[in-house]
């Protein structure tokens, strides 16, 4: 029956009735839906979160299903927005929980007009840039948010409040936070559920605001070696961090610290930003292309360039496949819609 939904998470003590009323109130901003944003939102779904809010980017591509949870093989072949899916999926597994979608980069226009009412940001993203961001604005606005990273067998988590432990920006000189990345060494698919099990019982921890129990210690680990490390690092916080200081300064927000291309992790890919965000009409788009050459769906159109695929969003971003030079993407974008 529908009302034993949550039986066995109510009959968790930590949780209990109570608990249970408390995590349907909060509301998770869930930055980034790849690796482990869809096992992050699959998760709080199931535990009948409120509302969570889903902002990312990129569509799906065959190479995501190998540890992307929510998406299948049609979701590849149509090339959906990777919100779209994951709110489908995410729908059939539960009607009750709100589920807003956003596709768009995460910059700070947007995360800042998504932060009202929101109870817990979690970490789904695969730059350093973003997470610095995300954590500016955790600090601004006195949101928690939670780190989460993996590569190779590689995992990383660490969940941070504001005014109680160090920020992410304290620990860039003293934890070593990795370079390697998934393009250059790969990542399987358990590590990204041992990331997110540490992410989503945080989550839950401060929905149910039993903070004492919050783990506020760096956790590390190589699931492939066997090795696992819970780092303090209560002795990192700083006191003249521009971040978490006492007299912040949130250097990831000033405008040119917030870059309009970026080299996408894991892919022959550069994203051009536009400067104003607008809306973009397709149809006069098309008519500077060649016809045979574009594909598109309700969310985006793509468009074959020679060596090159490029893909058009709504909200004027476009994706430069087949490159890592932003020049060369620069150059490649101008071409096409200048026609």
């Amino acid at each position: 029956m529908k009302e034993d939904r949550y039986s066995r998470q109510r009959l968790f003590s930590p949780i209990g009735d109570e608990g249970q009323r408390k995590i349907r109130e909060k509301h998770v901003l869930l930055v980034g839906v790849g690796a482990l944003g869809t096992s992050c939102a699959e998760q709080l779904v199931r535990a009948g979160i409120g509302r969570i809010t889903l902002i990312d980017r990129d569509y799906v591509e065959w190479s995501n299903l190998q540890r992307q949870q929510l998406f299948g093989e049609s979701d590849a072949a149509r090339r959906l927005p990777k919100v779209v899916a994951a709110k489908t999926r995410l729908e059939q597994v539960n009607r009750d929980v709100q589920i807003d979608i956003h596709i768009k980069d995460a910059g700070r226009e947007e995360l800042e007009e998504l932060l009202e009412g929101v109870d817990v940001v979690l970490d789904a993203t695969d730059n350093f840039e973003t997470r610095l961001l995300i954590n500016d604005l955790s600090q601004k606005w006195n949101v928690p948010w939670i780190y989460g990273a993996c590569v190779g067998s590689h995992g990383v988590s660490y969940t941070i409040i504001p005014g109680e432990n160090a920020c992410l920006r304290c620990l860039m000189d003293t934890v070593p936070l990795g370079g390697a990345t998934c393009d250059t060494v790969g990542v399987i698919s358990p590590v990204v559920q041992m990331v997110t099990a540490h992410q989503v019982a945080d989550t839950m921890k401060l929905l149910v605001d039993d903070v004492a129990a919050v783990n506020q210690k760096f956790i590390t680990f190589d699931l492939w070696q066997q090795r696992y490390s819970s780092i303090s690092v209560n002795n990192v916080k700083k006191q003249d961090c521009p971040s978490c200081g006492l007299n912040p300064t949130y250097p990831s927000l000033s405008i040119e610290n917030q870059t309009k291309t970026a080299v996408l992790c894991g892919r022959d890919t550069v994203q051009i930003r536009p400067a104003y965000v607008k809306e973009r009409g397709f149809e006069e788009l098309k008519q500077r292309l060649t016809q045979s050459k574009v594909k598109e769906n309700a969310f985006l159109l793509s468009y074959e360039s020679g060596e090159h695929r490029l893909v058009f969003f709504r909200d004027g971003r476009v994706l430069v496949h087949g490159t890592k030079d932003i020049t060369e993407a620069k150059s490649i974008y101008l071409q096409t819609v200048s026609g």
